[in-house]
């Protein structure tokens, strides 16, 4: 499989847009690999949803932007639950791999009791996506974004999914200064499920802030080259959010997103 059929475009990349404004974006950018967003997909009906995309023969990498819930309260479970279940089932239908979440907020919980509750919410959701072949990937996140999840390390992430026995999604953005990052995707090995790519500036204190690829200061040759070395065999997604994305637009943004990370997946040497 060559870079540009691994290269993936996801619905955040265009965060503002419609679901039916993303299909036409992607077609005219001749993009056929997507990741959806479940936000958007339920804004017209996942059935409604799941009809479009198959009709267009779109492929699909991901699901994403599935919400949370609070991990200390356990009336806020079920209704979580059942959106995740009904994400799944939408995925079965259109042979959707991956899965991606973030674990919501920790709230007053500590670690351990946080990861004990996060098991426990997604007790009835694991072997419903196993049977179906799913995979769930806990992304990790900013230490900025304790609001959206309470793995802000790539390593702990990585514990984390070995605690659950799930899979990681590499969010670059968040990971791609920690130390021994090529060590710690190869001790992930299998469980490395989903990359999501974009660039950064270490200049900025802005959160979300993404850059097109090649923008900013991340290495992103030697970090996708170490996730390829280390046998990760899904997606590269591009996925972007920020001011300098809504600045530029949407759609010369992916456009020159899709061309540089199409490169650095084909030479990696390249950035």
């Amino acid at each position: 499989m060559t870079g540009s059929d691994r290269l993936s475009v996801s619905a955040v990349s265009s965060w503002r847009s419609s679901f039916d404004d993303d299909l036409a974006l992607w077609a005219r950018l001749g993009v056929r690999h997507v990741g959806l967003s479940l936000r958007k997909c339920e804004e017209v009906g996942l059935d409604v949803a799941v009809g479009r995309v198959r009709d267009l023969g779109l492929r699909v990498s991901n699901f994403v932007e599935c919400g949370w819930c609070e991990l200390s309260n356990a009336s806020t479970w079920p209704a979580y639950q059942d959106r995740l279940l009904a994400a799944v089932a939408a995925m079965r239908a259109l042979d959707a791999p991956i899965l991606a979440l973030t674990t919501g907020p920790a709230g007053p919980l500590e670690w351990d009791a946080a990861t004990a509750a996060l098991a426990r919410v997604l007790a009835p959701v694991i072997p419903a996506a196993r049977a179906v072949g799913v995979r769930i990937a806990i992304e990790n996140t900013s230490p900025m974004r304790l609001d959206l999840s309470f793995a802000t390390t790539l390593r702990d992430t990585i514990d984390l999914a070995q605690h659950l026995d799930v899979a990681v999604c590499v969010e670059l953005n968040s990971c791609w200064a920690e130390r021994a990052f090529a060590e710690t995707v190869a001790r992930a090995a299998s469980r490395l499920g989903h990359v999501q790519v974009s660039d950064a500036s270490v200049a900025s204190h802005t959160t979300p802030d993404r850059l097109v690829p090649g923008d900013g200061d991340i290495p992103l040759g030697r970090r996708l080259g170490a996730l390829l070395a280390a046998g990760y065999a899904g997606a590269f997604e591009i996925e972007m959010v920020g001011p300098r994305i809504e600045e530029e637009g949407y759609e010369p943004a992916i456009r020159r997103a899709i061309a540089r990370t199409t490169e650095l997946l084909e030479r990696p040497d390249s950035g």
